[in-house]
């Protein structure tokens, strides 16, 4: 199986934002615009990772919050967990 470079440009930029990578970013989102990549696209990409990113954080605030015996619950950012336990998907 293999990726196309399209795919494999909007992956890394996502997993460059979910990393905090600026550099990351900007060097794969002027490989993505050489290669036609529109904004909205890039937009769409950005707007899942953030989704993900803010639900890893929140669960590692409630698994933090376990550990030191605290009952404050924060909700994850798209609802309910699903039965994996991860509210991403």
């Amino acid at each position: 199986m293999s990726i196309d470079e399209k795919t494999t440009l909007l992956v890394c930029i996502g997993a460059a934002m979910a990393a905090n990578c600026g550099p990351c970013f900007e060097h794969y989102y002027g490989k993505a615009t050489a290669v036609g990549i529109t904004a909205s696209e890039i937009a769409e990409v950005l707007e899942v990772s953030a989704k993900v990113k803010k639900g890893a954080h929140l669960a590692l605030l409630n698994r933090i919050s376990d550990l030191m015996k605290g009952n404050a619950k924060r909700d994850a950012p798209c609802g309910e967990p699903n039965t994996s336990g991860c509210c991403c998907g």
